[in-house]
């Protein structure tokens, strides 16, 4: 895919998500497209939020459950970054109408405290390395109609990136059991999804690594003092107006948000 293609399908994302519109997969109209060309359309997109004026305060890991694999045809997980436009205080409200096709997911969410820079990281070094963990809701959106996507889609989009609520008492991880940690999430007052660390690629270190390693494979560096969101410790669930989540991580702590 040439530079030009490139830039204006980056551009075609950028446009999509400030006027709150779906467009067509990428895939459906540009079936060549590969994964390499997909991050390179999500360079674009982010080139466009600092333009813009907005600044990287993190990354995100998406596609880390087997299940999501399987239906995207992937072996792998793939990422996105974290502007400070997307980070939402804990107990807070977000503007529905400000998003297109939200979902939740429930997630540990880390705050480094030392660079990482693959290859080579281990979870022993994340562990090392990481300030604070906090519970974490994800709301995922999609600038792709109808959520169909393949994993090029997602990628080109920022990994389907939305905002982000982190809550507010840092916790030290190494008093957190990060596997075992058991997760609640409630809609409106009714459970609708439950999990634990193990659902993140068998722990959400092994998440955080994988994605050091893959930054490092591109010459980018995790930085002390960012976030990272670590994956979904369970399924995902529709949000819309009207709305109110609330989710707890054993050892870790709660986390809530309202739709207004």
């Amino acid at each position: 895919m040439d530079a030009h293609l490139i830039s204006a399908l980056g551009d075609e994302l950028f446009e999509a998500l400030n006027e709150r519109r779906a467009v067509e997969p990428i895939t459906s109209r540009h079936p060549g497209v590969s994964l390499d060309d997909a991050y390179a359309i999500q360079q674009r997109v982010i080139t466009r939020r600092i333009s813009a004026g907005e600044k990287i305060v993190g990354k995100k890991i998406g596609v880390t459950s087997k299940a999501v694999m399987d239906m995207l045809g992937v072996g792998q997980p793939d990422f996105g970054m974290l502007t400070d436009a997307m980070w939402f205080l804990d107990g807070g409200n977000i503007d529905a109408s400000a998003l297109i096709q939200p979902k939740a997911e429930a997630e540990i969410a880390f705050r480094l405290k030392r660079d990482l820079k693959g290859p080579g990281v281990t979870a022993s070094d994340v562990l090392g390395a990481t300030e604070s963990v906090f519970a974490c809701f994800e709301i995922v959106d999609s600038r792709i109609r109808d959520w169909r996507i393949k994993i090029q889609d997602t990628v080109a989009d920022n990994a389907s990136c939305g905002v982000f609520v982190v809550s507010e008492v840092p916790i030290d991880p190494a008093r957190v059991d990060l596997l075992g940690c058991r997760m609640t999430m409630e809609k409106n007052g009714v459970v609708v999804a439950t999990g634990t660390g193990v659902a993140t690629m068998g722990s959400p270190l092994n998440a955080v690594a994988w994605l050091a390693n893959e930054l490092g494979r591109l010459g980018v560096t995790l930085n002390a003092g960012e976030v990272v969101l670590s994956g979904a410790l369970g399924a995902m669930t529709p949000v819309a107006k009207g709305d109110w989540l609330r989710m707890n991580i054993g050892g870790i702590g709660a986390c809530s948000v309202s739709f207004i």
